[in-house]
C-alpha cells in the first residue's frame, strides 16, 4: 500500500509553552522544554503505527503522541538528544522509501491579527479552547491556519522563541493545523513573522536539498 508522508518536521528544542501545552494531551511519555522532537504525519491514518513501531525499536525515542484517523495517522517523538530524534527520524523514511524532499510542502491557508479583541469575543473563545493560557479582553490575537495540519507544532514553536507571546491553542489534526496566540500588537505581529517565515524555510529546504 501507498503510503504518503504528508508532515515530517524536526524541533530542535521544544519551548516551555508548547512542551506544555503538548504535555495536556499526550497520552504517552510527557515531553519537557528543551527536548528535540520530530512531528510525522501520513496518509492513510493506519500506516502510522507501523512507522512508530519501527522508530521506537531502533532508537531510544519517547513516544509523545498518536492520533490515528482513517485519512490521516500523526504521531510525535522526542528526546533530550538531538541525535536520537534525528535517527528516528531517518528510520521512519527509509521504511517508507521515502526522502525528506517528499513530504508535502506547507500551505498557509489562513493567517490574520486580531486586534484589540473584545470581551465577548475573548470569552467565547476562552469557553472553546480549555488546554492554553486565557485569551485576554484588549489584546491581539494571532491565527493561522496550515495544511498539512502537523505543520502547525513547527510555527508554534518558532513563533514562541521569537516573540514574547502567549500560547493559547494549538490543533495539530485532521486537515487543517490551527494555532492561536495573544499578545501586544507589536507581539502578535513578531509572533506572526517568525512563523510564517519558519514555513517558508521549511518549504524551501524540502525543495532545494
Amino acid at each position: 500500500m501507498n503510503v504518503t508522508l504528508r508532515t515530517f518536521v524536526f524541533i530542535d528544542a521544544l519551548q516551555e509553552q508548547l512542551a506544555s501545552y503538548l504535555g495536556t494531551s499526550s497520552q504517552g511519555f510527557l515531553p519537557v522544554p528543551g527536548d528535540a522532537c520530530l512531528w510525522v504525519e501520513v496518509a492513510p491514518g493506519m500506516a502510522v503505527h507501523s512507522l512508530s513501531d519501527t522508530a521506537l525499536k531502533r532508537s531510544n525515542v519517547h513516544l509523545g503522541e498518536q492520533v490515528v484517523e482513517r485519512s490521516f495517522g500523526s504521531m510525535e517523538l522526542h528526546y533530550r538528544n538531538q541525535s536520537e530524534v534525528q535517527e528516528a527520524g531517518q528510520v521512519i523514511l527509509d521504511q517508507l522509501g521515502s526522502t525528506l524532499e517528499s513530504r508535502l510542502a506547507c500551505h498557509v491557508a489562513w493567517n490574520e491579527i486580531i486586534r484589540s479583541v473584545t470581551p465577548d469575543h475573548a470569552t467565547l473563545i476562552n469557553r472553546q479552547l480549555r488546554k492554553g493560557s486565557m485569551l485576554l479582553p484588549g489584546k491581539s490575537m494571532f491565527i493561522l491556519e496550515v495544511e498539512p495540519a502537523g505543520y502547525i507544532v513547527y510555527a508554534a514553536n518558532e513563533a514562541e522563541k521569537a516573540a514574547h507571546v502567549t500560547l493559547v491553542d494549538v490543533k495539530p489534526f485532521g486537515t487543517f493545523g490551527r494555532l492561536t496566540m495573544m499578545g501586544t500588537e507589536a507581539e502578535a505581529e513578531q509572533a506572526q513573522a517568525a512563523a510564517v517565515a519558519a514555513l517558508q524555510r521549511l518549504n524551501r529546504s524540502a525543495t532545494v536539498a
